[in-house]
């Protein structure tokens, strides 16, 4: 199965930050959520993708085709959005429609008013008067009105309510159900991921961690709760901390038998128990598989 995206060493560096030797690719059908802290390399990488930022080394692809090659013609098959929708805030969704569909060769005007009857999203309201779930939706209806493949997302949930977020994730699993769409976003939130993404790029500090199946991903490590507090065991964490009546961490799944054998149960962690403790982790070499 050809990759809808692939991103091969790509480095950029700013005087102070870097992305280094960044590699991963998405699928058809996938949903790959980008995950890493603030400043860990997301939006930077995203902004490279799309050519809005020259970057050192490395090649991008998007459709096997070389996106600076072919940037205008694989812009056409892309839906993109950053996280703030700012532009033109006292034109409505109608004008700003208007404008962008001069911009794509096959944009669905009629497919465009569906989609806002389906989300609900009033046509004639100015983009400054919409909430951020709206301006979610909105970038989502301009993506699937020019029959975009991919959608390539920049912190689409940031902000939401949880109804909204809900919401919106059930649009994710919708789009990419057929298998002939995919969608790459970046989120910091990562209970969003645990509901939708089969997929999960992890950057830190302008490194890729990890990059390929959620699940994969998740049965690395297991989280661990020790209310006896054995001090003993704190060198056998990735990173742990002690609260008022327990110790808790995580562990590579490797030393289960270890902690089992002290009388502890080491359970299936989350996204955000994963992210947290990693980060926490102060040689971060140790996890980088």
């Amino acid at each position: 199965m050809e990759d809808i995206l692939k991103v091969e060493h790509l480095d950029k560096d700013y005087p102070s930050f870097s992305l280094k030797n960044v590699s991963f690719a998405v699928k058809p059908g996938q949903i790959m959520g980008f995950i890493g802290r603030n400043g860990a390399g997301k939006t930077t990488t995203l902004k490279s993708i799309m050519n809005l930022i020259h970057y050192q080394g490395g090649t991008i692809t998007a459709f096997g085709k070389d996106m600076t090659e072919f940037e205008l013609e694989n812009k056409q098959r892309i839906g993109f959005a950053l996280s703030d929708l700012n532009y033109y805030p006292n034109k409505t969704i109608r004008q700003i429609m208007n404008v962008t569909k001069r911009f794509y060769h096959n944009f669905d005007e009629k497919k465009f008013e569906q989609f806002c009857k389906l989300f609900k999203l009033n046509i004639d309201k100015k983009l400054e008067e919409l909430s951020s779930g709206m301006k979610v939706k909105y970038n989502v209806a301009i993506a699937l009105s020019h029959n975009a493949e991919l959608l390539i997302l920049d912190e689409p949930t940031s902000g939401l309510d949880p109804v909204s977020r809900d919401e919106v994730l059930d649009i994710f699993r919708e789009i990419v159900k057929s298998g002939e769409r995919s969608i790459l976003f970046s989120t910091h939130i990562t209970s969003d991921l645990d509901k939708c993404a089969t997929g999960i790029t992890y950057i830190h500090d302008g490194c890729i961690l990890y990059t390929g199946t959620k699940k994969d991903f998740i049965k690395q490590y297991l989280f661990v709760k020790d209310e006896k507090k054995n001090k003993l065991l704190e060198k056998e964490y990735i990173s742990w901390k002690e609260l008022d009546d327990h110790i808790e961490g995580l562990i590579s799944v490797d030393k289960k038998a270890t902690f089992e054998k002290a009388g502890l149960k080491p359970v299936e962690p989350d996204l955000e128990q994963i992210m947290v403790y990693l980060e926490r982790s102060k040689d971060h070499e140790s996890f980088a598989l």
